[in-house]
């Protein structure tokens, strides 16, 4: 997938997933796979899920732009239920994640390995605008760096969820980040966590592979 250069683009619209700019960007469809049984991380888990579909969404259409500076991707997916809380009939928050290797060989089906981390950009309903980002080093080991690097944003409208994930292309820290520049090539996953299925932590439906990302240089592109 290629992440075009939009010049002139302010943040705000690039976090605005109904902004004109995205009408005009080229999404891309992603199958999405249910997490292994066998990959969950505890024994609790495994039995309570051992007779449940894991998975409830099986397709998302990616997109992403910049604007040189920030590096966002918009999500969007049918879900016919806007899940946004908690509540006690076993329904949990719908959430969405960009994953991108910290390291050339970084495995994805297993959120990364020791020394080898995935970074996740993780968007949750109930926290909508607070996106967070995570770094995980094998199941089960996930943690969130903080709640200030990474930005997002979610609509819901007649049964689709349409959701920014972004990130600036520098940032300062002295944790483990995925290093990302105008005019480089990566590789990024997704993955849907559907509320109303309970999906939670490892629970959810992922893209199974990575996929090639080429981010456009931030040369010519076309005006916001």
């Amino acid at each position: 997938m290629r992440v075009n250069f939009v010049r002139g683009a302010p943040v705000e619209w690039l976090l605005d997933p109904e902004a004109e700019p995205w009408s005009r960007a080229q999404a891309e469809k992603v199958e999405l796979y249910g997490t292994p049984i066998g990959m969950q991380p505890t024994e609790i888990i495994r039995t309570a899920w051992a007779n449940r579909k894991i998975g409830a969404v099986g397709e998302v259409r990616v997109s992403a732009l910049h604007n040189g500076e920030v590096i966002a991707f918009r999500l969007d997916w049918p879900d016919a239920t806007e899940n946004r809380d908690l509540d006690d009939t076993s329904a949990f928050p719908d959430g969405a994640a960009i994953m991108l290797p910290v390291v050339a060989g970084a495995p994805l089906a297993t959120m990364g390995a020791e020394g080898k981390p995935v970074s996740i950009w993780y968007w949750r309903a109930d926290a909508d605008t607070q996106g967070r980002n995570v770094l995980s080093e094998g199941i089960g080991t996930s943690r969130t760096l903080d709640t200030k690097l990474v930005s997002s944003h979610g609509v819901w409208r007649n049964g689709r969820w349409n959701v920014v994930i972004a990130r600036p292309f520098k940032i300062q820290s002295s944790d483990p980040q995925v290093a990302l520049e105008p005019g480089q090539t990566t590789e990024f996953g997704v993955a849907v966590w559907e509320g109303s299925n309970s999906e939670r932590g490892g629970v959810k439906a992922f893209s199974g592979a990575w996929r090639p990302l080429e981010i456009a240089p931030s040369t010519g592109g076309g005006k916001a």
